[in-house]
């Protein structure tokens, strides 16, 4: 499939999806295009990445509201252990 554009950029597949709703998880692709979710359910195009999560949980990130990095994100810029945890925001300044 060389030189073939795959329909999304990323497929995360049959993970167990909590959306945040507070619905029950399913299990469900997720479809990633130009940095957004495109489809959730059984998709049938190709990523150019995929990635097998049977077994997983798949969430979307989850934002830090009281974090102590005021200084610490001076010399990492990952914000390491809260990424580890699946925090994609984090709120600083004082306590958050």
């Amino acid at each position: 499939m060389a030189g073939r554009e795959r329909a999304y950029d990323l497929v995360i597949r049959g993970g167990t999806v909590f959306d945040g709703s507070g619905a029950p998880g399913r299990e469900a692709d997720v479809a990633v295009k130009d940095g957004r979710i495109a489809a959730v359910g059984r998709i049938a195009g190709s990523g150019a990445e995929e990635i097998d999560a049977r077994g997983k949980i798949v969430t979307p990130g989850f934002v830090d509201i009281h974090t102590h990095y005021d200084g610490q994100v001076t010399w990492d810029s990952r914000l390491t252990p809260s990424a580890w945890h699946g925090v994609t925001t984090a709120v600083m300044g004082n306590c958050g």
